[in-house]
């Protein structure tokens, strides 16, 4: 399953558009204002669906991750040298990136490769292209590159 995800151009917060191969949305996500990133997922009916909050006074950057209202997790960034290394402890997910923080590569020891997120380097706005191995796992995947982006985002 292939996703193209796309930052809006004129917002005040973060806002995203996520659409399929064909053009159809998949998913909206609208920043809100709050201490620390916070963004709200909603899919294409405009129903609620996910939520990641930035934790702040962390180290590290860690964001939390909540699938409706239920807490799912948190994703680390992990100290590294030239690539960057986050994980998952709702999951074993590890995600690597290049050094140029373009490409990231999500995998599971148990379940082999999940997702690849390529960056595409060429536009106004940031915009990604998530290819997912199980459709499944496409939110999962979604909130990943979420976190990412904002780490980034509060980096520079």
């Amino acid at each position: 399953m292939r996703m193209y995800f796309k930052q809006r151009f004129f917002s005040w917060l973060d806002s995203y558009d996520v659409y399929s191969e064909d053009g159809a949305t998949l998913f909206t996500v609208e920043g809100r204002l709050s201490w620390g990133h916070c963004l709200h997922i909603l899919d294409a009916a405009g129903n609620h669906i996910g939520t990641i909050q930035e934790k702040v006074f962390t180290f590290l950057p860690q964001f939390e991750l909540y699938v409706g209202e239920e807490y799912l997790g948190c994703i680390r960034k992990e100290f590294s040298f030239f690539k960057p290394q986050f994980t998952l402890d709702c999951n074993d997910w590890q995600v690597d990136g290049q050094w140029l923080e373009w490409d990231y590569s999500i995998d599971s020891p148990s379940r082999g490769h999940i997702a690849s997120i390529t960056k595409d380097v060429f536009r106004m706005t940031d915009s990604y292209v998530i290819d997912v191995a199980d459709p499944e796992d496409a939110l999962g995947a979604l909130m990943v590159v979420l976190a990412i982006d904002a780490e980034k985002c509060s980096r520079n």
